[in-house]
C-alpha cells in the first residue's frame, strides 16, 4: 500500500498531517436538559486527535433543530463553554476539528420540541422512521418521528440565520472548520427531495429551487467566517432514512456542485449509499464530480484502506471519513500506517450512555 493516506492535505484554511478523517458519529452523550457536551465527550475525541481531522458528532443549530434525545448543540453558552474544552483538548495533541453544524427537520418528535410543537420540514410530509428519545430512567428508547409542519416562507431567513449564528459559535468555541450536514435526510437534505419538498414556491419544484436554501445557508456561512472555513456533507445518490434523490439524482446532484464549486469552499464530503445498504458509486460519477469540485473531495461509506488507496491514488478522491473504525479504534491512524489488526465493535454501546464502548477501547 502506498503512503497516500498518511500524506498532507490542505483543506480550506488549514493543512491536516493525513487523510484518515474521523467522520461524524452521532453517539448520544450530552447532559440533558441543555444538550450540553460533557467532559467525556472531550476525552472521546482528545484520543482520536491523531486523524487528520475530526468531524464532530452532528450538533444542532437551535432548540427546534433537536432531533434525538443526547445529541448536544452549539446555541448557547453553556454548550460554547463546553465545545470550547473540547477543541482545546483536541488542539492540546496537535489535532484539527470541525463541528458538524445540522437541523433535524422532520427527523424529530414533538418530546423534543421547544413547547412540544411540530417538528418542521420543508413539506408535511411524515419521514416513517424512529429517533432516539430517553425514558424516565435515562436510557436510549426507539420512537416513531412525529408527522411534520410544512415551514412557513417567512420562517426560512430564520433557518438561515441560525445557521450563520451556529457558525460564529463554531469560531468561538474554537473550532478549525465547520461543515453543513446536507446529508442523510435532515433538514437541507429534505429540501433537496422532490419527495420529501413538495412545496410550490420559490423553494420547491425545480432543482434550482429545491437546492436554493442549501446555497442560501451556505452564502450566508461564508460571509460569516469565509469559504475556506466552511465544508459541506451531501448524500445525493441512494435513499436515506426515507429520503431519496428523485428520479434525476445525478444531473441533480451534479447542478448542487457545481454550485458548491462556485463559492470555493473548504471541502465537498460524499456520504456514498453503500454504507446503507445502497449500491456504490460509479468510478464514472466520479469522475463527473471531480470534473466539477477542485478543492478538497472527502468520501465516506463501506471503505477498506485499500479501497481509499485505490481512489485517492486516481485522483478521485482526497481523504476518506470512518466511522465506526474511529469508534473502535482511537488510534486508526496508526493502526492502518502499521497495517495492525483492528479492535471489533461494540454496536450495544454506540448510542447513550457512558464511558463503556466509548472511551475504553485500547490503543496500541
Amino acid at each position: 500500500m502506498s503512503k497516500s493516506l498518511f500524506t498532507p492535505l490542505k483543506v480550506g484554511a488549514i493543512t491536516v498531517p493525513n487523510r484518515v478523517f474521523m467522520a461524524p458519529l452521532t453517539r448520544l452523550r450530552s447532559i440533558e436538559p441543555g444538550d450540553i457536551p460533557t467532559p467525556l465527550m472531550g476525552e472521546y475525541y482528545r484520543q482520536r486527535a491523531s486523524a487528520g481531522l475530526i468531524i464532530s458528532e452532528a450538533t444542532q443549530i437551535s432548540a427546534q433543530a433537536k432531533g434525538y434525545a443526547g445529541a448536544p448543540g452549539l446555541h448557547s453558552p453553556e454548550q460554547i463553554a463546553a465545545w470550547k474544552k473540547i477543541t482545546a483538548g483536541v488542539h492540546a495533541e496537535n489535532g484539527h476539528m470541525a463541528v458538524q453544524l445540522w437541523h433535524t427537520g422532520r427527523i424529530s418528535h414533538t418530546s423534543l420540541q421547544p413547547g412540544g410543537q411540530a417538528p418542521v420540514a420543508p413539506s408535511a410530509i411524515a419521514a416513517g422512521t424512529r429517533t432516539s428519545l430517553r425514558d424516565a430512567n435515562g436510557n436510549a428508547i426507539r420512537e416513531e418521528t412525529s408527522v411534520p409542519r410544512a415551514l412557513e416562507i417567512d420562517e426560512i431567513p430564520g433557518i438561515v440565520n441560525d445557521f450563520r449564528q451556529a457558525v460564529a459559535n463554531a469560531r468561538e468555541a474554537g473550532f478549525d472548520l465547520v461543515e453543513l450536514h446536507a446529508a442523510h435526510g435532515y433538514l437541507l437534505h429534505q429540501f433537496l427531495s422532490p419527495s420529501a419538498n413538495q412545496r410550490t414556491d420559490e423553494y420547491g419544484g425545480s432543482v434550482e429551487n429545491r437546492a436554493r436554501l442549501v446555497l442560501e445557508v451556505v452564502d450566508a456561512v461564508c460571509n460569516e467566517w469565509g469559504a475556506d472555513r466552511i465544508g459541506i456533507r451531501v448524500s445525493p445518490i441512494g435513499t436515506f432514512q426515507n429520503t431519496d434523490n428523485g428520479p434525476n439524482e445525478e444531473a441533480d446532484a451534479l447542478y448542487l456542485i457545481e454550485e458548491l464549486a462556485r463559492r470555493g469552499i473548504a471541502y465537498l464530503h460524499m456520504s456514498e449509499p453503500d454504507w446503507a445498504g445502497g449500491a456504490p458509486y460509479t468510478e464514472a460519477f466520479r469522475e463527473k464530480v471531480r470534473a466539477r469540485f477542485h478543492g478538497p473531495i472527502i468520501g465516506a461509506g463501506a471503505y477498506t484502506p485499500e479501497k481509499a488507496e485505490d481512489l485517492i491514488g486516481k485522483g478521485l478522491i482526497d481523504a476518506v471519513a470512518f466511522g465506526r473504525d474511529y469508534i473502535a479504534n482511537p488510534d486508526l491512524v496508526e493502526r492502518l500506517e502499521r497495517k495492525a489488526e483492528l479492535n471489533p465493535q461494540r454496536p450495544e454501546s454506540f448510542y447513550g450512555g457512558g464511558a463503556e464502548g466509548y472511551t475504553d477501547y485500547p490503543t496500541l
